[in-house]
């Protein structure tokens, strides 16, 4: 079983899954907005969101006949801890990330 930082990065190694946390950092959002702005089939996206659940970035949880997903913040001070380990990279200030996220992904 892949250890719990593993899944983690490499949930954020792909682009469009960045891009779904950067959406997840203004609001929780149903499925099918989140999968709206891509060019992409809605099966597609739930496998992306599938993979954030797992690393647990992002929770889902079932309203009606609705699907909604929310961002975890706690799965990536984790791995900003990890990171402070090495003395190179100063405390991550979420702020500044999703500045950065916003920048960076449009």
């Amino acid at each position: 079983m892949p250890e719990p930082l593993d899944l983690i990065f490499a949930a954020l190694a792909d682009p469009t899954r960045r891009a779904i946390l950067s959406m997840l950092l203004e609001d929780d959002m149903a499925v099918s907005d989140v999968a709206a702005p891509f060019q992409m089939s809605l099966a597609a996206i739930s496998k992306h969101l599938q993979v954030l659940v797992a690393a647990g970035l992002v929770t889902q949880e079932q309203h009606g006949r609705v699907r909604w997903c929310r961002l975890e913040p706690d799965a990536l001070r984790r791995a900003s801890v990890w990171m402070q380990g090495f003395g190179q990279f100063d405390p991550m200030d979420l702020d500044a990330f999703e500045r950065f996220l916003k920048a960076e992904l449009g």
